[in-house]
């Protein structure tokens, strides 16, 4: 058996397909010179012969005539120019209708004789060949209607599968929405679209051409179509002209409600078709609610289910269309919003209030925006919205959107809570970057009118000394939590030295944060630490000064264990604050192999002020673990003498507000004394901090103060230059090196 050959072109598949019947037919009729295949409407399939007569045409149509008018008609005989009989015989699929016409052209009888065979008896004896024949069309036929049937489900697949990304946003925003429908109405032939969802303020329409969408009909029937879309679990087809529906407009329609999760209809897509084209049909109906929940997919995850703004990501998105679009000068300017006391709505009157208070907000929003502003829900309580105009129209705006909020009623009865916003206005910075850059200046005023009262709007203004600090912390926070992220932050040491020079006096460590900025510059505490505070990341920085002081000193536990030296780490009062931190730090500590005596922790005489309960429990805890506690900054708070007598204190740090005048000014020197008398008194030891010349130190030291602690005593160092200069536990006990090492090492002078 010969190998199959490859068909290219459709006369060589046509050869290939017929070129057997001809055989057969001959087979059969051996007085068949040509077979000649024609479709229902005349076109010739295939010839035996290259040429084919016109006279044959003639009587092909004749045939196609006779075999419409006829549906139970076997065929015909017919006689061409040289009396050469045609048989003309007409297939036909299993309920009658017609498949093709098959001319069966022969030579003339032998002798002249000019009769024929009847066309009864050459039917007959071509029928193998002509069923095997209407097989073959009936098996094509079906064959070409899978392949029509998969292509459109391919391409329908296509459409429920595709991203449905714009490349250009749209001036709308919603440009997965856009193109979503209008390749919808390009695959289901419609000549208009809509996808309107109402709470969220979304309405889209697009026509199927060049030309404007019908934005009358859609305007006039869209609540009932809504309506109707919503009373039905299935689409809603509309084929015949329904003149409640459409008026003098000749459409046909498929609606289908966009429906939540929890089942609640939020809006429509409707498909208009003119009178004149084909119906929707089931299959119609099957793929736009796909496509409808498509819809919905990407509404519920561009748009806050609460508030009915964008979320946070999508506004991101507009933002950067916004920002990136250099053919406008349009100025913009940016609304930062922060909902006043949310958490004691939420304490008093319940937390659907609260979220009563949000979606109102929302709904107030969205209604007053102007045409092209925008607006996100972009955390918990907070609101962000971008307006095409300059300051002073934003801050109108942002004053209208206060008053709304005071009318806003989130609860019944009496008690109903008040509401109230604070908002902070500034143009917005296009070379901002990320979301939290950009909105910087306005979150800076927005807080600024949250410190000067609440329920006001400030402007940013770069003469005003708290925005424009506020301002600048926002940057520095950015960079302190991508130095965090990044490990860029540093350990220094700076020496703790004891003015006596008894034998239970020991040199102290304390060790000081610094933080490596983007341009690898070392920044001191003072740079970011009123940032870290203000934005709530000084548990995070607590976590991983102890985290990383206890792996860089647990290689030299067995060298640091009963040593005369000691180390004082910071904690912030916003850790006291946080229910975990201290089973973290006694658990840390605990688990770390290093003696306890190692550690005295600092807190701020305020932090401990502020959270009292908490920081006695914690230093009870440290003292029973064996470490130290230092009450740092001691004379700068209100209740002094309260803090040492109610707390486990084993160091008092003297402010060095009292320490740098010391020398001239009597009042800070028996401030110094009478602390001094009183610590040593109740056994607690006394550190001056900013000894910075050797007069400030003598006289100190005169006072009775048992530490010193400043630049005249030895200036910070890295913690990991001041490690390598212990031992490591493999080095030879005689190499080991004692505390006055380190001490002078550090530039100190015993």
């Amino acid at each position: 058996m010969s190998a199959p050959q490859s068909i290219d072109s459709p006369a060589e598949h046509s050869a290939a397909r017929f070129e057997p019947y001809f055989r057969l037919v001959r087979s059969l009729l051996p007085r068949a010179s040509n077979l000649a295949i024609f479709g229902v409407t005349g076109e010739l399939l295939w010839s035996s012969e290259t040429m084919t007569g016109p006279d044959l045409m003639n009587v092909v149509e004749d045939a196609l005539i006779a075999a419409r008018s006829s549906a139970g008609g076997a065929g015909q005989l017919r006689t061409l120019a040289g009396n050469l009989p045609v048989y003309l015989c007409s297939l036909r699929d299993d309920a009658g209708g017609l498949l093709a016409i098959v001319a069966v052209v022969c030579r003339p009888n032998e002798g002249g004789d000019r009769k024929h065979q009847d066309f009864s008896f050459a039917n007959s004896l071509l029928a193998p060949a002509l069923e095997c024949l209407r097989r073959d069309f009936i098996a094509y036929a079906n064959i070409e209607e899978l392949n029509g049937t998969l292509a459109a489900l391919n391409r329908d697949l296509e459409l429920v599968l595709s991203h449905g990304a714009a490349d250009a946003p749209a001036p709308d925003g919603a440009n997965d929405l856009q193109l979503l429908l209008k390749q919808t109405i390009e695959h289901l032939r419609a000549t208009t679209g809509a996808l309107l969802v109402p709470e969220k303020n979304l309405t889209l329409l697009r026509s199927s051409g060049d030309g404007a969408p019908d934005a009358r009909f859609m305007m006039k029937a869209h609540r009932k179509l809504m309506t109707l879309a919503q009373a039905q679990s299935q689409p809603l087809i509309v084929n015949d002209i329904d003149v409640s529906i459409a008026d003098t407009y000749p459409y046909r329609v498929l609606a289908c409600a966009l429906r939540s999760r929890a089942g609640r209809c939020i809006g429509m897509l409707a498909l208009l078709r003119d009178e004149a084209s084909e119906h929707f049909s089931q299959r119609d109906a099957h793929l736009a609610h796909i496509i409808s929940r498509k819809a919905l997919d990407i509404v519920e995850s561009s748009y806050d289910a609460l508030s009915g703004l964008y979320t946070r990501p999508a506004f991101e998105r507009r933002l950067a269309a916004v920002v990136t679009d250099g053919k406008s000068s349009q100025q913009w300017s940016a609304l930062y919003i922060d909902v006043d006391q949310l958490h004691a709505i939420n304490e008093k009157a319940g937390m659907h209030v609260g979220d009563s208070v949000l979606g109102q907000l929302g709904e107030l929003f969205r209604k007053r925006l102007p045409p092209g502003a925008f607006g996100a829900r972009i955390s918990g309580d907070r609101f962000a919205v971008l307006l095409p105009a300059q300051v002073d129209d934003a801050e109108k705006f942002a004053q209208a959107l206060r008053a709304g909020a005071e009318r806003l009623v989130p609860g019944p009865g009496e008690s109903r809570p008040p509401v109230s916003i604070s908002i902070g206005v500034a143009l917005l910075d296009p070379e901002g970057g990320e979301l939290g850059h950009v909105l910087a200046a306005a979150e800076s005023a927005c807080k600024a009118a949250k410190d000067r009262g609440r329920n006001r709007v400030e402007v940013y203004q770069s003469s005003d000394t708290s925005i424009v600090r506020r301002f600048a912390d926002i940057s520095v926070a950015a960079q302190l939590r991508d130095a965090i992220d990044n490990d860029r932050l540093r350990l220094d040491a700076q020496l703790i030295l004891p003015f006596s020079a008894a034998e239970s006096a020991r040199p102290h460590y304390e060790l000081l944060l610094r933080m490596i900025n983007d341009d690898g510059l070392t920044m001191g505490p003072d740079s970011f630490l009123a940032a870290a505070a203000r934005y709530q990341l000084m548990p995070t920085i607590d976590r991983w000064v102890i985290s990383h002081v206890i792996q860089a000193l647990k290689p030299r536990a067995g060298v640091l264990e009963g040593k005369a030296v000691g180390f004082t780490i910071n904690f912030s009062g916003q850790s006291l604050d946080d229910d975990t931190f201290a089973d973290f730090l006694i658990k840390s500590i605990g688990e770390s192999g290093l003696d306890p005596d190692l550690f005295c922790f600092e807190l701020t005489e305020n932090a401990t002020v502020a959270h009292l309960p908490r920081a006695e429990e914690l230093m009870r805890r440290l003292r029973k673990l064996g470490c130290g506690v230092a009450l740092d900054d001691f004379g700068t708070g209100l209740s002094s003498l309260s803090c040492i007598r109610q707390l486990p204190i084993t160091m008092l740090k003297i402010d060095g507000s009292f320490i740098r005048d010391v020398v001239k000014d009597k009042r800070a020197e028996s401030m110094v004394r009478a602390i001094s008398d009183l610590a040593r008194s109740m056994s607690i030891i006394t550190v001056a901090e900013y000894i910075e010349t050797e007069a400030i130190s003598n006289h100190v030291a005169g006072l009775g103060v048992d530490y010193g602690q400043g630049f005249a005593i030895g200036r910070p160092i890295a913690l990991a230059e001041l490690l390598n200069e212990l031992p490591l536990p493999s080095e030879a006990p005689g190499e080991q090196r004692g505390p006055n090492d380190i001490m002078w090492y550090a530039g100190a002078t015993p």
